[in-house]
């Protein structure tokens, strides 16, 4: 018992200062009691800004907040619940974080719901609006506006906390359309929102079929047709449509076609014709939004369809382009609408919402653009904030060539000027940061290009300042003001300048390719333009397609550039292999369907050439590069049909001369190259080795017939041979020793010129019987010299036809080099014929016979001018004397 006492006692201990603990840290003592706000139940819809934010917005209790029916497009990583002061530029930009739940940056919000929590040291009574945040660009999404203590809090049916982007119905008309509706009976009126994906030049129209009407819907429709002005200013107009047309007016004064109903009755006040009221209408994220209202019963009893609520009615929706007013037609012209149309049954009493998350436009970008020219400065000055791409936004910014803010594109490589004239208080500069205003160096990690605080001037006294920029640049800059945020916008940097990244160009076959180029010491860059508008565009090293080296470049349909590489050897789809070259810096775009792609690859791949083809694709600066093209609809990464074909190519090879930066057109040069191997097969093929046979096998013969043959058939098979190479070198207009025929050709030569020059210094005979070392060296270097520079001329002459058959892919030359393997055939049998004829003659071979001949005319002087034998001993006469001695003959 005493245990059980003492163990409770010990218990009671850890509770007691488990409470104490408790209430001394404030994070668990804090109270989330519904009663310790005056802003409890309060509900507001969140003011659209920015990436297509709504929602609703409800105060649960004195530390969190609920969310419900909640879209909003992906933004950055840096979103957060954001609080502030005001809704103005000043107090949202010096505002604060109030949640630690970051909103995710890479989630779609569809109609979601959800609940936040403030921070611990967060209040409702330290910030009067609530804002969806990106604090890496100080750019607001959306917000809604806290009451004041003393105002009374709003609820869900008080009608000043709606917003005009907010409707109880909505329903997808296509995938880039939408309508929104909220009926109220009891005025009379429904609120009509049109939303679309769509340009700023489109219009938008909605409106309802004449009653009982089952087809041509839009004959006799009451619609309402929307869009913006060329200020940017919405509009939007009730039309009566009596003919598929424009609206014209006919010779009596009268209109028909698509027109406005104040044009059908010009007499009546125009308040009881357009009965369309123009709510609210913004261009936000590349979608446009129109908010109206109509009456349900209209006065206007013939141009305007009364709407009956508890049916369904027949409506009919378009999107195109529209012509403004102008002094003639002082009205908006709805343009044809194409295939963007189409009608649908609706009961506006019946509660609708398919419209599941927000609408993304493909081009969210609408600010204008201005695109910088070397030749034409940029002018830049400041003026009041109109339609600021990022805000909140101070009240005055900077505007390029009068637009305000908008999106400057440059090249790499070309030169920029501006003239700054946008006053004292505004010095421009460009800069890494995206809000600028670094003027006591807010951002330590801001990097400047180009500007700074003595970077500004006035229109009478204008301040120059130049920038390049280069392949460093990154491809988003900011153009800003030193002293105040937010005034400039962005700076596109892109490759556009090829002429001037890249040291080298060409215009290719048909000039509607420019192939640029830049090389290093073990590596080329490569770009290529076509300038025509196309699917793809593919560039070839080879003669022709087939056979050849392909590098494809296309956009995929999610927008990505491509560049792959292929080997093809044939003509159809089955014959483009993939490969897997070592490419990198590639890039690949289209601009209005014009393709420019871009690489760097290794001159020499240096990898097994027999098991990967690719290995085979070696650039030789030194020699021409050969370059084809193609182009075509379409390409994919697998599954190639016969549509992925070109349907315009190259005529022709362009050699391009990587070195010396130009091109020309490759010619058939076969007949040129046949001419330049049938002299060498004349002079090595049979001039030089009959005189070899000659000095070998014709001693024999009476005189020196064999001399003769011997010197002037080596003797004119030389001068032929430099015949030939002079003719091929002046007609190839190059000499390369890239090419293994070229390696050979080269060596046959030097050792046939060798020849002449070893006979010229050939050691004369001693007077005793045997050779001098001299003469014996001189024998084995004249005699091997000739007999290997024959065996290297074979080569020579195999390895030129086979040059000729890649080149030019002619069959013919396989035929033509069996024939030379024929022919070289029958000179070695008749070699080992004419050896066997001499052995069964009993005839010893030695090792003068093979360069001197046959004992007696050993002598001989092959270089002597009258091809005559001289005897060394000729001063002494040899007598024959027969005496008789003791009954014999002595010769002496």
């Amino acid at each position: 018992m005493a245990k059980l006492q003492s163990f409770l006692l010990i218990l009671l201990y850890f509770v007691i200062n488990l409470c104490i603990c408790t209430k001394s840290d404030p994070v668990s003592t804090r109270s989330c009691a519904q009663s310790m706000t005056s802003l409890l139940n309060f509900t507001s819809q969140f003011v659209m800004v920015q990436h297509q934010l709504r929602g609703s917005f409800s105060i649960i209790n004195n530390c969190s907040f609920r969310i419900s029916e909640f879209d909003m497009l992906p933004g950055s990583s840096h979103v957060h619940w954001w609080g502030a002061v005001g809704d103005d530029y000043e107090n949202l930009t010096s505002g604060f974080i109030i949640s630690d739940d970051q909103l995710n940056a890479s989630t779609y919000y569809k109609n979601d719901s959800f609940t936040v929590s403030l921070m611990n040291n967060v209040t409702w009574d330290k910030f009067r609006v609530v804002s969806v945040w990106d604090s890496s660009m100080a750019s607001d999404f959306g917000h809604v506006m806290l009451p004041n203590s003393d105002e009374a809090p709003l609820n869900s049916s008080t009608e000043t906390g709606l917003q005009p982007t907010m409707f109880e119905n909505c329903k997808v008309l296509s995938d880039t359309y939408r309508l929104r509706w909220t009926l109220n009976e009891k005025d009379n009126v429904i609120d009509i929102g049109l939303e679309g994906a769509i340009g700023i030049q489109n219009y938008m129209a909605f409106g309802w079929t004449e009653p009982n009407r089952e087809h041509d819907h839009m004959l006799h429709a009451d619609v309402a047709v929307t869009g913006f002005n060329e200020e940017g200013i919405p509009f939007a107009d009730d039309y009566y449509i009596t003919k598929y047309s424009e609206c014209i007016m006919n010779e009596d004064g009268t209109f028909e076609g698509v027109c406005p109903d104040t044009m059908y009755n010009a007499s009546v006040s125009n308040d009881l014709v357009n009965n369309t009221r123009l709510v609210y209408g913004h261009r936000k994220d590349g979608v446009s939004f129109i908010r109206f209202q109509r009456p349900l019963k209209s006065v206007d009893k013939k141009y305007d369809w009364d709407i009956d609520v508890t049916s369904k009615r027949t409506c009919i929706w378009a999107l195109g382009l529209i012509k403004p007013p102008d002094s003639i037609r002082p009205y908006y012209l709805p343009q044809n609408h194409g295939k963007t149309y189409g009608h649908v049954h609706i009961n506006v009493s019946e509660s609708v919402n398919d419209c599941l998350g927000p609408l993304d436009a493909e081009d969210k970008e609408d600010q204008e653009l201005v695109i910088a020219d070397k030749k034409e400065p940029i002018i830049v000055t400041s003026g009041p904030a109109l339609h600021y791409p990022n805000p909140p936004n101070p009240s005055k910014v900077l505007y390029m060539n009068k637009k305000e803010s908008p999106v400057l594109r440059v090249e790499r490589g070309v030169p920029v000027k501006f003239s700054i004239q946008a006053g004292h208080d505004v010095a421009f500069y460009i800069t890494s940061d995206p809000l600028g205003g670094n003027a006591t160096s807010r951002n330590g990690s801001e990097t400047v290009y180009t500007g700074g605080p003595d970077a500004q001037g006035v229109q009478s006294s204008p301040k120059e300042l130049m920038w390049a920029p280069d392949r460093n640049t990154p491809d988003e800059v900011y153009y800003q003001s030193v002293f105040t945020q937010k005034m400039g916008w962005k700076i596109q940097v892109v490759d556009g300048g090829l002429t001037d990244m890249y040291k080298n160009s060409v215009l290719l076959d048909d000039q509607q390719v420019n192939f640029f180029w830049t090389l290093s010491d073990k590596s080329i860059s490569i770009a290529a333009r076509s300038e025509k508008k196309s699917g793809y565009l593919a560039i070839g090293f080879g003669s022709e397609m087939e056979n050849s080296f392909a590098y494809v470049g296309w956009v995929d349909v999610n927008g990505t550039g491509r560049v792959n590489t292929y080997w093809i050897d044939g003509m159809d789809a089955q014959s483009l292999h993939p490969t897997n070259e070592n490419l990198t810096y590639v890039r690949c775009k289209s601009e209005n369907g014009v393709i420019t792609l871009e690489f760097t690859r290794p001159l020499d791949p240096n990898c097994n050439r027999k098991e990967r083809q690719e290995c085979n694709n070696i650039i030789e600066p030194t020699s021409p590069l050969k370059v084809i093209w193609a182009m075509g609809a379409k390409w994919s990464l697998d599954h190639l049909t016969q549509s992925n074909m070109h349907f315009v190519k190259s005529n022709k090879p362009v050699r391009v001369s990587l070195i010396r930066g130009s091109a020309e057109a490759e010619e058939d040069l076969r007949p040129v190259l046949a001419a330049h191997g049938f002299m060498m097969f004349l002079a090595w093929g049979i001039l030089l080795p009959c005189g070899i046979l000659a000095a070998r096998y014709t001693k024999h013969l009476p005189g020196d017939i064999w001399f003769k043959i011997h010197v002037y058939s080596q003797y004119s098979g030389l001068a032929i041979t430099f015949l030939g190479l002079l003719f091929a070198v002046a007609e190839l207009r190059g000499f390369y020793l890239g090419s293994a025929h070229v390696k050979f050709g080269i060596l046959t030569i030097l050792m046939g010129c060798i020849q002449p020059v070893n006979a010229y210094f050939r050691p004369k005979k001693p007077d005793n019987e045997s050779s001098s070392s001299k003469r014996i060296i001189w024998e084995y270097v004249h005699m091997y010299v000739g007999r290997c520079s024959i065996f290297v001329a074979i080569a020579a002459l195999i390895s030129g036809m086979k040059h000729l058959g890649d080149r030019y892919n002619d069959e013919n030359t396989r035929g033509l080099t069996w024939a030379l393997i024929v022919w070289v055939s029958l000179g070695f049998v008749t070699v080992l014929y004419l050896e066997y004829k001499e052995r069964r003659n009993g005839e010893t071979i030695v090792r003068s016979n093979w360069v001197l001949g046959n004992g007696e005319e050993e002598d001989a002087d092959l270089l002597s001018s009258n091809g005559k034998h001289e005897d060394k001993d000729s001063g002494e006469i040899m007598e024959v004397q027969l005496e008789p001695v003791s009954g014999r003959y002595t010769v002496i």
